[in-house]
């Protein structure tokens, strides 16, 4: 069985995943971006495997959305 890996925020910075920590929040309680695990105390993170995910997803959205006319 293949261990978890997890991304910390800085990590989630790195990916360019720069918003706010109130806008992640948000995005998790809409189900808009993966729900972050509790590590310790007030210590969080994130599944990378998720993250991953994500982020495939937003690449695969843009083949068929547009977001702006010019």
């Amino acid at each position: 069985m293949k261990r978890p890996v997890f991304a910390s925020r800085a990590d989630l910075r790195r990916l360019g995943i720069t918003v706010s920590n109130s806008t992640l929040l948000r995005w998790e309680a809409r189900g808009r971006f993966p729900r972050r695990v509790r590590m310790a105390g007030t210590s969080v993170a994130w599944l990378l495997s998720e993250i991953d995910e994500w982020v495939a997803a937003r690449s695969a959205e843009r083949e068929h959305t547009h977001y702006a006319e010019f």
